[in-house]
């Protein structure tokens, strides 16, 4: 049975919601701008790499051939500087952290984009598209032997930020020279400078701007019109509005159909920041909480909206998502995936309204409290758990082989609490720890005393 495959987007561009219609039916071009590759990513990272990963999955569930790109910016004034404080060359810090990138991906469970394009790989098509651009009076060799776009040249450039021209500011990596012609051209191909790489081209030697890079790549990677560009908020402006002058000005098409921003993080409601001292890597917060409860938290606000990111918050969402774990463990779920079950009917409709994920996990809460419901490893819990772990599955969770309980083991678990529950009664608490152990060597079970009475979970 096909799933419905109708869903809206709010577009960034368009500032509203939006019904998707692909370029091609059934198919999907995605691409999504990455890391730059000079240090250990951070859990600001985690959350884009979380939400786009998660946002994949529920696009191929429903039926789209998703074809995913995110590239890796591996030349960069912040990676030459890292080069030179460490006195290592270029390709050696950024091998690093690709390694480094490429771990925590994997640490979190998120699946490899289909394509991960390095900036230094597309130089070539980098110079074609800046040389196309100066034929069409869009772009200019100033007096220093930059290549700078003439931004007053395209008249659309501003629309994405909805801001007119004299509002607009040179942004952050635009670098302000005195031999623009105006001070919010923008810099698409930098003079080499003594000691930095450096690549042959019609101006002299030389490097790539950074929004240079993700023109070329997604063009020559998934042709001059993209269905869907992503990124984090801060790439709004100035990175994606010279994106739009760069990739329009040089093809004369609309380069993306929607444009999808991911909030800030916040911690401990401060903007993220080393100065601060409130800066995190993504390996040292997996240190602490499982891939599972990072992840939980990244889809418990809406991708739009900032994530105000805390151990509080952290804590909140482990408890959370170990009722989701409790549930499965309660029916004895064998693992089995099924997008159609009735039961997923109401989750699947927050994810088809701008993938809302939090009504989605209020949807796998509710669906947990209903496999607590009934008797353990009933049919009906089963049942009941199928469409729970199908949630799961569709939003990142479970990402390892499901575990494999045997139900026949239920009612010796059953016994063995009702006998410790006992001898606690009877106040032998020697007998009580030993029936407790042999429930957490012999069946993975942890006991929990409530004032109800005595529950029990798979560990």
């Amino acid at each position: 049975m096909s799933l419905n495959q109708d869903f809206t987007l709010y577009d960034s561009f368009q500032r509203e919601k939006r019904p998707f219609a692909p370029i091609q039916p059934g198919k999907i071009r995605l691409y999504v701008c990455g890391m730059t590759v000079y240090d250990y990513c951070h859990i600001g990272h985690a959350r884009v790499m979380i939400f786009f990963d998660s946002f994949v999955r529920f696009l191929r569930a429903i039926g789209y051939e998703v074809t995913y790109v995110r590239n890796i910016t591996d030349i960069d004034d912040k990676i030459i500087r890292q080069s030179q404080a460490k006195s290592q060359s270029c390709v050696d810090i950024t091998n690093t952290f690709i390694q480094a990138m490429q771990e925590d991906a994997m640490q979190l469970h998120t699946l490899s984009p289909d394509m991960e394009p390095k900036a230094t790989e597309y130089v070539d098509h980098m110079i074609a598209m800046i040389e196309t651009l100066i034929q069409k009076d869009l772009a200019y060799v100033s007096d220093s032997g930059d290549v700078c776009y003439a931004v007053k040249h395209f008249p659309a450039y501003g629309r994405l930020a909805r801001r007119e021209l004299s509002q607009l500011r040179s942004g952050e990596r635009v670098d302000t020279d005195k031999d623009k012609r105006d001070p919010l051209d923008f810099v698409l191909w930098k003079h080499a400078k003594p000691g930095e790489p450096s690549w042959s081209s019609p101006w002299g030697l030389g490097r790539p701007g950074w929004h240079i890079e993700c023109s070329a790549m997604a063009c020559n990677l998934l042709g001059e019109t993209v269905d869907i560009h992503g990124g984090g908020v801060d790439l709004q402006f100035p990175h994606h509005e010279n994106e739009i002058a760069q990739s329009e000005g040089a093809s004369g098409k609309q380069c993306v159909r929607y444009w999808m921003h991911v909030g800030a993080l916040q911690v401990n409601q401060e903007k993220m920041s080393k100065s601060l001292g409130n800066f995190f890597t993504i390996r040292e917060v997996l240190a602490d909480y499982s891939p599972e409860t990072i992840r939980y938290l990244m889809l418990s606000s809406h991708y739009r909206h900032p994530l105000h990111y805390s151990n509080a918050q952290l804590q909140q969402a482990e408890k959370a998502y170990q009722r989701v774990q409790h549930a499965c463990s309660h029916a004895g779920v064998p693992g089995v995936v099924d997008y159609t079950h009735p039961d997923m009917q109401e989750f699947l409709d927050a994810l088809r309204d701008d993938f809302h994920t939090p009504r989605a996990l209020q949807h796998m809460a509710i669906q947990a409290r209903k496999v607590r419901q009934y008797p353990a490893a009933s049919q009906e819990a089963q049942d009941a758990a199928v469409a729970l772990y199908s949630m799961g599955v569709l939003l990142g969770f479970f990402s390892t082989e499901a575990p494999q309980y045997e139900v026949e083991s239920e009612a010796e678990i059953t016994t063995l609490v009702a006998a410790r529950e006992q001898a606690r009664q009877d106040r032998n608490w020697q007998q009580a720890d030993a029936l407790r152990a042999q429930l957490r060597d012999k069946y993975q079970v942890e006991v929990e005393d409530t004032a109800s009475g005595p529950t029990w979970r798979r560990s």
